[in-house]
């Protein structure tokens, strides 16, 4: 269970569905005797929660600080720990505002022509040895016939290796169009 609250539900439920006595109850739920037979001596606060409930519904953007300072002003003498537990139990959380989508419009597919050498796509995939050490792995494949043109495993591959591994491939392939990478 929860809290303190669903525990007691679950014992009145137990209760009167299965009609066990309070102790088994309790017992099922692994819950203690003293926590189900509790009363708050916490006077009611229902005029506070009319007041923050009013104000949250007059003003629906401010959060619970900005309703205390309101209250505050009004002469209320609650501390605003107290409001915030209040704004909770309320549900009176303000709701975040969705993102706008912005308009970017259709997307044209880049066009590749179907011949060998159009266009290369880079690709790191990682991994890990059976002691925990990690590598990766540079694939360089040819879009159109699906060719795979290099995989370079290294533990660790910078920029410069990059540059060097795409000029020898050059050299021995010749350049392709377009070289595109998902900088993933």
């Amino acid at each position: 269970m929860v809290g303190p609250v669903a525990q007691r539900e679950a014992v009145t439920h137990l209760k009167a569905v299965m009609g066990l006595s309070e102790r088994r109850a309790c017992q099922i739920i692994s819950a203690d005797r003293k926590t189900i037979r509790y009363r708050s001596s916490r006077p009611p606060e229902v005029e506070l929660r009319a007041k923050l409930r009013d104000l949250a519904n007059e003003r629906r953007r401010f959060g619970y600080r900005r309703l205390f300072i309101l209250l505050r002003r009004d002469g209320e003498p609650s501390g605003v720990n107290r409001i915030y537990r209040l704004y909770r139990e309320e549900g009176l959380s303000v709701r975040k505002r969705k993102a706008r989508r912005r308009a970017v419009g259709t997307r044209a597919p880049i066009l590749v022509e179907a011949k060998a050498n159009a266009r290369w796509s880079l690709d790191f995939v990682h991994d890990q040895f059976a002691c925990g050490r990690r590598f990766r792995i540079l694939n360089v494949v040819d879009d159109v016939t699906r060719e795979c043109l290099a995989a370079i495993p290294d533990t660790s591959i910078s920029g410069r290796r990059v540059a060097r591994e795409l000029t020898t491939l050059i050299e021995r392939r010749g350049k392709p169009g377009m070289i595109v990478s998902d900088n993933g």
